[in-house]
């Protein structure tokens, strides 16, 4: 049978194996998914499991409990020969070793791209990786827990200002989850007032939320300054050493969270690879998701989402190319198992075309925003409108009901307020009390 090699789990990767397994006869291709982590991530969740609205095992598809057909190999791939049709696997534990395949599906996603600018690689956090979205979460509570502690002044106000670095999506939904999540928390300390906590976002460019019109940017931006929380446009990050932020207007203050969302690139594996890539790094495919190069299609190659320059047919794109969201990488990932399944029958993929259907976003608790052409709504009705789509989009049924169910306790509940920062060092409390042998 010819032999599958998806590398990459996300969207797209775990997308296209699903639909894979749903297309192929038996015997007819054998599937294997490389990825170092044993799931995929609903990235659109981050912001809300930020926040304490989404538990963060609920914005996870297990690899292993959906795709039962194809092989999981829980590692990474470290180097693609297309020449030899060979990828190397490199295991967490384990020496690496070489995995020949037929057909190779590059779905390697992306991670944050970052600016050499001091201070930013040691103090600041991303937002790609419910790990992050968790940390972002525990650091908050935390903070507000010491906060309570302290008499006002500088070492309390470090701890309550938090800086968002990026007015995309991305920086715009977490932004307002956090603002949502402080002031929610007020209610449980008595000593902070809404006047003590300060909020921060950066954005080089001068306006947010290119994907909507700049009537709902403004509405947002206001929206924003009434909720207490500042949006510094036409600005840029200069230094964040020590948690000191500088800013290219002069302006200097300390924080204690900084959340980098400012753009993302191609993922590093694309750096230890002979398939065709362009200027930005990215996978050369054509519009039916087959990998090109100069010479035309490169045979039993294949890209799609965030790691591939997919031509946007409709027009819409950035440089002609369609834009990383969820919304194109899985409906790529979807194409892409329909192209490969009609090639291996001998008939011919169909291209890519996928019209935007709009932009939601959550701003907090019972804010939203939404924008389709000229169409814009928001506050109550785009909140709702945002849980809706995504409760919806996020894959398989179990985890559609586990997130709805959620959101409706918390109707009556609230969120979850508790803090589990110490599971970064598990073992600290039986070790300082362990027994140890007498020297």
């Amino acid at each position: 049978m010819p032999k599958i090699l998806i590398v990459g789990g996300g969207y797209a990767g775990f997308y296209t194996a699903l639909k894979l397994e749903r297309s192929l006869r038996p015997g007819e291709a054998e599937v294997t998914i490389v990825d170092p982590l044993p799931y995929m991530t609903y990235q659109p969740f981050l912001p809300e499991i930020a926040a304490g609205s989404i538990d963060p095992r609920h914005a996870v598809v297990s690899h292993r409990r959906h795709l039962e057909k194809t092989t999981i190999l829980t590692a990474k791939v470290t180097g693609i020969s297309h020449a030899t049709k060979t990828a190397t696997i490199t295991p967490e534990i384990g020496d690496p070793w070489e995995f020949e395949y037929d057909i190779i599906v590059v779905t390697a996603g992306s991670v944050s791209r970052t600016f050499p600018i001091p201070g930013v690689a040691d103090q600041a956090i991303g937002l790609k990786t419910i790990e992050e979205a968790t940390a972002i979460r525990d650091r908050i509570l935390t903070n507000f827990d010491k906060a309570a502690l302290l008499p006002a002044g500088a070492a309390r106000d470090r701890l309550l200002t938090f800086t968002v670095v990026g007015g995309g999506f991305a920086g715009i939904e977490v932004f307002g989850e956090l603002r949502s999540l402080a002031t929610d928390l007020l209610r449980y300390y008595p000593t902070l007032s809404f006047d003590d906590t300060h909020f921060h976002l950066i954005e080089a460019t001068g306006r947010i939320m290119p994907e909507v019109s700049v009537k709902t940017s403004l509405w947002v931006i206001k929206s924003y300054a009434q909720r207490g929380a500042q949006i510094h446009l036409e600005t840029q990050l200069t230094s964040a050493v020590d948690g000191v932020i500088q800013l290219s207007t002069g302006e200097s203050f300390e924080t204690d969270l900084i959340v980098w969302t400012a753009g993302v690139m191609a993922s590093p594996t694309m750096r230890h690879t002979d398939l065709p890539v362009e200027e930005r790094g990215r996978l050369r495919v054509q519009a039916d998701l087959r990998v090109v190069n100069d010479d035309g299609v490169v045979e039993g190659a294949w890209g799609a989402g965030d790691v591939s320059a997919v031509p946007d047919l409709t027009g819409d794109g950035i440089a002609g190319y369609c834009v990383p969201n969820a919304q194109h990488a899985v409906r790529q990932g979807k194409l892409m198992a329909k192209n490969i399944t009609a090639t291996l029958r001998g008939d011919l993929p169909r291209d890519y075309f996928h019209k935007n259907l709009g932009a939601v976003a959550t701003l907090g608790l019972g804010q939203g925003a939404f924008q389709a052409g000229k169409i814009g709504i928001t506050g109550v009705p785009a909140w709702f409108m945002h849980r809706g789509y995504h409760g919806l989009a996020v894959p398989m049924w179990e985890r559609k009901i586990r997130v709805f169910s959620g959101w409706a306790l918390n109707l009556f509940l609230r969120r979850d307020i508790v803090s589990l920062e110490a599971r970064e060092t598990p073992r600290e409390a039986f070790a300082t009390v362990a027994a140890r042998p007498k020297v």
